[in-house]
């Protein structure tokens, strides 16, 4: 009986060993040898060598592709895990059009699986029938009337922020007995991290109308279970974390401190937003009657999702929402802003121009911002006593529009975007391709690149927004002033507003006005009260995780930092 058990372990053992090496084989031989994209210009690689960190670190991203693009074209094909694993990086605004629009891409599974552990099934991590059904709930919370009734909520925030750095400079003058005037007493700031705070708080009342209250008191459960969660998204995934991903046991055999804390944060979240579910669904139920109905967020998806006739959200997916909530509309929009006052220190005539402008519109609106702001109550919904035309007034400021826009441009808070081949294509071109033997592919009706399914296709949005084809010969030059002759819809431009920094297509950024307000209240409030310059002996890198983050060169292990000298106007 042992003997026949043990020859049967041993036929197992030898199928599963030649299972395996067939896979090798196919896998790192076959498979390429027949990939329709192996003609394809690209730069190369031996068998196991990857391009991934040339294009997805932005601290090297931009030469390379802008080298790339000189050498090889607008599209051509490069190296994922090795030279096995042909992945398609492209610049042509006819393949991102198709890629983008069509119904035969997706993020890949990787990517879903990584954002839905930590956010759930949102819209983010969604594909399908699924993702459509979920954004036709959520389009209509993201309104331009919508989002213009959470502005009062936008200044309340801002105020306090301004009130907390000005506590920072006088605590700093009182430390060093400085005697200088105001004007020229400063103080060093991390101002990715006040930003951060603020921008939680925002999203807190703008989402939910619930004061998390970081500006003031870091502690708060929910705030801090998300920036430890976070914090742990951000470090870079080595090995571990990428068989984590294909083998999700793994995470429950071996539990380090890092899953632990991630699972204590999702256990607080996942409490504290089953009641403010709960608590918004019976305030729907009680408008009804009354007709006080909510401005937040929430409040809007549960009217629309309550309005739906065919499937609605569960109470898990509305839960998952407002994770996608804080995740995009807090962190991306507080990088945002980070990065804007960085390069606003780096250019003083920007800086000072804008300010005049802001200055102009403020005067008229000085005592209704400051009031009207202050007195906004959490309770009672957003307040409606900030005149329109204050908001109206900033909205429709040319030249804060276009620093906005170009920040966003010049570092736009996520780097790229991947999506993969759900089946074999045949995808359209405007630029000829030459392979590598020679051949040239055109576009036309039989003309394009062909794919099969499963392919990788990277869109590197940084490159895009850095790409002298598109935006000059000082694409690397922040300019505002660039913007001045872009169009809203300007066909000559990737993506909204311009920009691909909101994405493109079927799954491009329903919260970009949310983005933008938010980020021009914040500059219109600021700007005028402080003056920023660059820290001394500082030098600012930019590392991507989900988002391209600040850190302080030298300090990589101190985690996101942006720190800028701030002095205080009168």
């Amino acid at each position: 009986m042992f003997l026949h058990l043990a020859k049967v372990c041993v036929v197992g053992a030898i199928v599963i060993l030649l299972r395996l090496g067939y896979w090798l084989v196919n896998l790192l031989f076959i498979q390429p040898r027949t990939d329709p994209m192996r003609h394809l210009p690209g730069p190369k690689g031996s068998l196991l060598e990857s391009h991934l960190d040339y294009v997805m670190d932005p601290e090297v991203s931009s030469e390379n592709h802008k080298d790339w693009r000189a050498r090889f074209g607008q599209t051509f094909r490069l190296h994922g895990f090795g030279r096995y694993d042909l992945r398609l990086m492209t610049f042509d605004l006819r393949v991102i059009t198709h890629v983008l629009s069509t119904s035969g891409y997706e993020k890949p599974w990787q990517t879903r699986a990584f954002l839905g552990r930590l956010i759930g099934r949102g819209i983010f991590s969604m594909e399908g029938p699924a993702h459509t059904m979920q954004r036709r709930i959520i389009a209509p919370a993201f309104t331009h009337e919508s989002v213009k009734k959470m502005t009062p909520v936008f200044f309340k925030k801002a105020d306090e922020l301004a009130e907390k750095w000005k506590d920072i400079i006088a605590e700093k003058v009182e430390a060093t007995a400085v005697t200088e005037s105001p004007r020229v007493a400063n103080a060093i700031i991390d101002v990715a991290h006040w930003i951060s705070r603020a921008s939680f708080d925002v999203i807190g009342l703008a989402g939910f109308n619930y004061d998390f209250h970081a500006l003031t008191d870091e502690s708060e459960k929910v705030y801090g279970a998300y920036r430890r969660m976070f914090n742990i998204a951000d470090k870079r995934l080595g090995l571990w974390q990428v068989l984590e991903l294909y083998f999700p046991i793994l995470r429950k055999i071996w539990v380090d401190d890092d899953i632990r804390t991630t699972n204590e944060s999702l256990r607080i979240i996942s409490e504290s937003g089953k009641a403010i579910v709960a608590e918004k669904k019976l305030a729907y139920q009680t408008a009804q009657v009354d007709g006080t109905e909510g401005k937040d967020l929430l409040s809007l998806l549960i009217k629309s999702n309550l309005s739906e006739t065919s499937r609605r959200l569960t109470d898990k997916e509305l839960l998952d929402q407002c994770s996608t909530f804080l995740l995009a509309g807090s962190d991306s929009v507080s990088v945002a802003l980070s990065w804007c006052f960085h390069f606003l220190s780096l250019n003083p005539e920007i800086q000072n121009r804008l300010r005049k402008d802001i200055n102009a519109v403020r005067l008229a609106f000085d005592d209704y911002l400051s009031d009207s702001a202050s007195e906004a109550s959490v309770d009672s919904g957003f307040h409606d006593s900030t005149p329109k035309t204050l908001w109206d007034s900033i909205e429709n400021l040319r030249y804060l529009d276009f620093v906005v826009r170009e920040t966003l441009r010049f570092c736009p808070p996520v780097h790229a975007t991947i999506r993969v081949a759900t089946e074999d294509d045949c995808i359209p071109i405007n630029h000829p391709i030459t392979t590598s033997d020679g051949e040239t592919m055109y576009k036309g009706p039989n003309g394009g690149v062909k794919i099969r399914k499963g392919t990788y296709i990277h869109i590197p949005i940084e490159g895009l927004s850095h790409s002298e084809d598109i935006w000059g010969e000082d694409a690397l030059k922040f300019n505002p002033d660039r913007w001045a002759d872009v169009s809203q819809w300007d066909p000559n431009k990737p993506g909204i507003l311009g920009l691909m920094t909101f994405g493109y297509g079927t799954q491009s950024c329903l919260g970009y006005r949310f983005s933008i307000a938010e980020m021009k209240v914040f500059i219109a409030t600021l700007l005028p009260q402080f003056e920023f310059r660059p820290a001394e002996d500082v030098k600012i890198g930019k590392f991507n995780t989900i988002i391209t983050r600040p850190y302080v060169c030298g300090k990589w292990s101190e985690g996101t930092q942006l720190p800028i000298s701030i002095c205080e106007f009168e």
